[in-house]
């Protein structure tokens, strides 16, 4: 279907004042009013039109999304399955199976044969999904006997999941049923509770509650509410699972309780009160607490305290300029802390009866991203650890703490071949405006024509870092003369806790600002050339494009923007939102700071459109999503039809079932990278679908 002009939003006054401040909004009705219901016939309409225009724009470059999708499909083992993990009596590991969009949760008894006769079906997700647009599985968690199992499904991506429970070995579903749950699923009381959160009308989990298992719902305690509507609560097990762990906080501030587990109605025990600006976890392990707190250092420090006294903190590993430490994790004879050292992953054993004794775990490049995995069990002597990097494949290890030792168990397979010797990666620093040093990971083929085609990433939010990790879909832009960088912007933590916090508040247009730097740099370095970089991001990744298309238009020649949450000014203003309340550490409260009115409105980019030549932009959104709500890209789309001076591609598409992840399921997901991937060729010229290397 081809569609000769695109959809045009008419426009109905609405304005808003705050602080002596009027804001005229002409696209305010795009908000269906009884959202989170949307029924507003003109809404939908516009909707389907606009998505009427994607595809129209769109299907002329079907045999290039389908040639990208069948080579993103062809790197991706179809029928997978992950390395067995030990907890308790069992083995346990998902599989795929060939062609499936969605995986298997199986185990078999420790000690039986691996020829699949002991193997048993734990949840098929393949069945679960069966008939559903949309299916994502939330928590699951398998009891501490091993009998039941509970999980929980959002069939529409509203991420408001219905917790259920069966019995394992029979298969049988319980008639114990929770809707509208957003946490995880912990066992407790010997198995016959489960403490859980609901989601509130606001989407917001307030609260901790025990189900008894066999009673009605109705009948359900609430262990904990949180009156703070900008924190939320959630609840995990000590490692020793002693301890149900009932945490509540926003972005700045935390504050936890411990709950016996054998006795989860027994009065909490509050390990410290909150105090604004401090951050902290624990875990106990024989009467003593472990604390991972920034109180002292804003790169946090790891302090112990005795259980009879749980506020009485003492240092057991100093704050550190140098080392960033992220978290922690209790063992019964040693435990490991994870950190960053200049932005790179670093893992260190250590051992409770001698601090001095440090062995951090070495891993073989210069770049990459390294983690513990799933490590369920209290004794442990062989750790589960995650690496990847630019160009190594993900690889699953075994390390052995008595002997220091790494056992590869499994690379990730490509089934279409993949030569890491084709490929060269660079960790950079490029200096922003300020004089700040900001690193950049990139990726290229060594034959790759020098000032070609850049396609760089960035997110700089929240204190998120985002790693130099590896990708088999980048490798559809790599293998078409492409150079792929990551750029490790403020705002993120990626350099430690002083690099989120240059990204946030009265500091966030650093952000902004180092990624336009950042291309700046890759141009000056003969990466590239100005109009030659393609770039993308989503949320809060999605308003930094929207940034930096406002103030620097001419240096992209595509844009991505998923799920852009750019009408920041007037979400910030709304504290009925789901999200507002707790994100005001974040972005600030313009309700009740005018400066920080002045200065979200200052960088908002659906308020600062402006009438100039915009880049080729292609927009996403989900009807369902509730952390970016529908209308923020759709308002953005429209103003930007309004106002922009060229005649560049703009289109939006609204996945009308799904919500903030776009579609599910990992094919249906991967058509929309391909739709993505195709975009941005289109755009910068590259058009006939095929590599111009081969693998």
């Amino acid at each position: 279907m081809t569609l000769a002009t695109p959809p045009v939003a008419p426009k109905q006054p609405h304005s808003f004042t705050h602080h002596g401040l009027t804001v005229s909004d002409e696209y305010a009705w795009l908000r269906d009013p009884g959202y989170p219901e949307v029924t507003d016939k003109a809404v939908l309409a516009h909707l389907e039109a606009e998505n009427a225009w994607f595809h129209s724009r769109m299907d002329a470059r079907k045999p290039v999304i389908d040639a990208l999708f069948t080579e993103m499909r062809g790197r991706i083992k179809e029928a997978d399955k992950s390395v067995p993990q030990k907890d308790g009596n069992w083995l346990y590991w998902i599989e795929y199976e060939e062609g499936a969009e969605y995986k298997k949760w199986w185990r078999r008894p420790v000690g039986s044969a691996d020829d699949g006769s002991a193997d048993e079906l734990i949840l098929d997700e393949v069945a679960l999904a069966d008939g559903v647009e949309y299916f994502r599985l939330g928590a699951i968690s398998v009891s501490s006997d091993g009998t039941m199992l509970a999980w929980a499904v959002d069939d529409n991506g509203s991420e408001r999941f219905t917790a259920r429970i069966k019995v394992i070995a029979t298969g049988e579903v319980l008639a114990d049923e929770i809707p509208g749950t957003l946490s995880g699923l912990i066992w407790v009381a010997g198995d016959t509770g489960l403490v859980y959160s609901l989601a509130n009308e606001n989407w917001r989990t307030d609260n901790a509650r025990l189900h008894w298992i066999g009673q009605p719902i109705e009948s359900d305690v609430e262990l904990y509410h949180e009156d703070d509507e900008g924190f939320r609560v959630g609840a995990a097990l000590s490692a020793n699972e002693k301890w149900l762990i009932i945490a509540t906080g926003d972005h700045e501030t935390g504050e936890t309780r411990l709950v016996p587990t054998s006795d989860p109605l027994a009065t909490p025990i509050l390990v410290k009160p909150r105090e604004k600006g401090v951050e902290y976890e624990v875990d106990e392990r024989d009467g003593v607490l472990f604390i991972h707190t920034n109180d002292a250092h804003e790169n946090f420090r790891l302090a112990t305290a005795p259980l009879s006294s749980p506020g009485e903190w003492t240092t057991l590993i100093e704050g550190s300029d140098d080392f960033y430490l992220t978290g922690f994790e209790l063992f019964r004879d040693f435990y490991v802390v994870e950190g960053r050292v200049r932005g790179l992953d670093r893992i260190e054993i250590r051992y409770y009866d001698d601090p001095a004794r440090i062995e951090p775990i070495e891993f073989p490049e210069a770049s990459y991203e390294a983690s513990l995995g799933d490590n369920p069990e209290w004794d442990m002597t062989v750790l589960r650890v995650g690496y990847e990097s630019m160009v190594s494949p993900a690889s699953s290890y075994d390390y052995d703490v008595a002997t220091r030792s790494l056992n590869l168990l499994k690379v990730q397979e490509i089934p279409s071949g993949y030569d890491a010797s084709l490929y060269e990666t660079a960790r950079l620093e490029i200096a922003a405006r300020d004089g700040t040093l900001v690193p950049v990971s990139v990726v290229w083929r060594k034959d790759r024509a020098a000032g070609g085609p850049l396609h760089l990433y960035g997110y700089g939010a929240y204190g998120i870092a985002i790693g130099p990790g590896f990708s088999t879909t980048r490798l559809s832009l790599v293998n078409r003369g492409f150079a792929y960088a990551i750029a490790h912007i403020r705002g993120g933590d990626d350099m430690g806790r002083a690099w989120y916090k240059a990204g946030k508040l009265e500091a966030r247009t650093n952000t902004f600002n180092d990624f336009v730097d950042v291309a700046r740099g890759l141009i000056e370095r003969g990466f590239t050339q100005e109009g030659k970089i393609s770039i993308s991001g989503g949320s809060a990744g999605g308003e930094l494009m929207g940034a930096v298309i406002n103030s620097d238009p001419d240096l992209w020649g595509a844009v991505v923007a998923h799920v852009p949450f750019v009408d920041v000014l007037a979400t910030m203003l709304d504290a009925d939102l789901p999200l507002t309340p707790g994100e005001w550490p974040e972005w600030g409260n313009p309700i009740e700071d005018r400066a920080a009115f002045e200065l979200i409105r200052s960088y908002s980019p659906y308020d600062q459109v402006r009438a100039q030549a915009y880049p080729p932009l292609m927009v996403t959104a989900g009807l369902n999503d509730p952390r970016v709500t529908y209308w923020e890209p759709a308002k953005w789309v429209a103003k930007l039809r309004e106002f922009k001076t060229d005649g560049n591609e703009l289109i939006l598409k609204t996945n009308m079932g799904a919500g903030h992840g776009g579609k599910s399921g990992r094919f249906e997901s991967l058509k929309e990278t391909a739709e993505e991937f195709a975009f941005i060729l289109w755009q910068l010229g590259v058009e006939d679908g095929l590599p111009t290397k081969s693998d």
